[in-house]
């Protein structure tokens, strides 16, 4: 009875002694196949021009024994054993793009490797330790159109939502494959280009070093662009964002003229929301704040946003910029007073979005205290002095109170009637009269 016992349990200690030992070949073959691969290239760094010429290449026997070790690097690092169609492909499609003969064999490879990671995450992450990223970056420095598109559209899928992929391709220099001249690009590529610097421009909010100096001047020069589409712009403007939320990189960014391309931008509906969002990141740092306060369209064109109604967003983002412009800053609030900005405010504080009602009404506020105080208490005509509590002092202290009550209620009812109007080529005419009659001008804060 106990030769029957023991036997079970000595066969399962053998068989996961066995599990152990057949993991740990498993890692030594992989991190083997690693060193090699490694000390390969450290021999040797092709150019994107001689990186696969056959004069170059090793001997057939070689080339096979590579071949093996990819395949198997390939297996090694599929959990569970699962072969199915989609790893098989990459395993293909891997071989092809290292030891593939012919560029059209190497862009077949590339197409292959960014449709499997666009369909399954597994491969997306596996792909990292295989080594192709070097070679699709290098291949995206391509002057052939068909494939730098080809290995741009690979490293799009591989980037997207993976943090090592991001890495290995920031590593492998694909800041400096940007093209100098936008000019040489066409469309279609601008296109890609902008989605894969969104992409990788997302390290900048983790602790990866991320330096903006090579991106920045090609995604102003997209933006600037008159034959850049929309679709195209719209990416820029997300990694500009990105790249903004680095307070190291303001400096950069402010001196490759993208404060004033922002600025441009952020008057065309479709794309003033993203514009001003990198404003806002921008104006809160000294270098952006100086800029904005010296360009030409500040403060016309922000206060120029004020009066879209249906673009709550903007009005907000909007409100906040010149708020952080006229804090402390009497000159500025000057120029946005001679630009007509109370009224608008007044709309914004009646019509707006909470938010942006509560950065108008602070607004308004500042616009009223510093008058108050150009006022001062020896303005306009001066009478002579009655002791306070006389009945003389009374009297004028209320017909001055009367007087300044009529003033507040023929400005209020101006500023109502345009608002009216305004409202009214909305079609939104009863529901402004109904806020007009429950607000009194105590509640108006100018």
């Amino acid at each position: 009875m106990s030769d029957s016992n023991s036997t079970p349990a000595s066969s399962s200690s053998s068989s996961s002694s066995s599990q152990w030992v057949y993991s740990y070949l498993k890692l030594r073959f992989f991190n083997r196949i690693r060193r090699f691969l490694r000390s390969k290239n450290a021999r040797k760094r092709p150019t994107p021009s001689d990186h696969f010429d056959t004069s170059s290449r090793p001997s057939k026997v070689v080339s096979n024994s590579n071949e093996v070790m990819v395949q198997q690097v390939v297996m090694e690092k599929v959990s569970g054993g699962d072969h199915d169609d989609s790893v098989m492909g990459l395993q293909r499609a891997v071989k092809k793009l290292h030891f593939g003969i012919s560029w059209e064999e190497k862009e077949l490879a590339s197409m292959e490797i960014g449709m499997l990671a666009k369909e399954d995450v597994k491969v997306r992450k596996l792909v990292g330790g295989l080594g192709i990223i070097p070679v699709l970056v290098s291949m995206a420095a391509s002057e052939v159109v068909a494939r730098r598109r080809v290995a741009v559209f690979a490293l799009i899928e591989l980037a997207n939502g993976t943090y090592t992929n991001k890495a290995l391709m920031v590593e492998a220099g694909i800041f400096s494959k940007l093209q100098k001249d936008i000019n040489i690009l066409d469309e279609p590529t601008r296109h890609q280009f902008a989605e894969l610097l969104l992409l990788l421009s997302s390290l900048a909010n983790t602790q990866f070093p991320l330096s903006s100096s090579e991106i920045v001047p090609f995604l102003v020069g997209i933006i600037e662009s008159s034959t850049s589409t929309i679709e195209t712009k719209e990416p820029c403007l997300g990694a500009l964002f990105n790249l903004s939320t680095m307070l190291d990189s303001a400096a950069n960014l402010v001196s490759n003229g993208v404060v004033e391309a922002l600025l441009k931008l952020s008057t065309t509906e479709a794309l003033s929301e993203k514009a001003l969002a990198a404003l806002g990141n921008l104006v809160v740092t000294l270098m952006g704040k100086k800029a904005m306060e010296n360009s030409a369209a500040v403060p016309g064109s922000l206060i120029e946003i004020l009066t879209w109604d249906e673009k709550p967003k903007c009005q907000e983002l909007s409100c906040y910029i010149l708020m952080i412009l006229a804090h402390q800053s009497s000159e500025q609030r000057e120029k946005m007073a001679k630009s007509g900005i109370v009224p608008i405010l007044l709309e914004v504080a009646l019509l707006g979005s909470s938010l942006a009602q509560k950065r108008a009404l602070k607004l308004l506020q500042w616009f009223k205290d510093e008058r108050q105080a150009k006022m001062g208490p020896h303005s306009g005509p001066q009478t002579a002095r009655v002791a306070i509590g006389s009945p003389l002092n009374q009297r004028e202290a209320q017909q001055g109170k009367k007087v300044m009550n009529n003033l507040v209620k023929q400005s209020l009812y101006k500023n109502m009637e345009m608002i009216t109007r305004r409202a009214s080529a909305h079609g939104d005419s009863s529901n402004l009269k109904a806020l007009i009659i429950s607000t009194s001008s105590k509640s108006l804060p100018y």
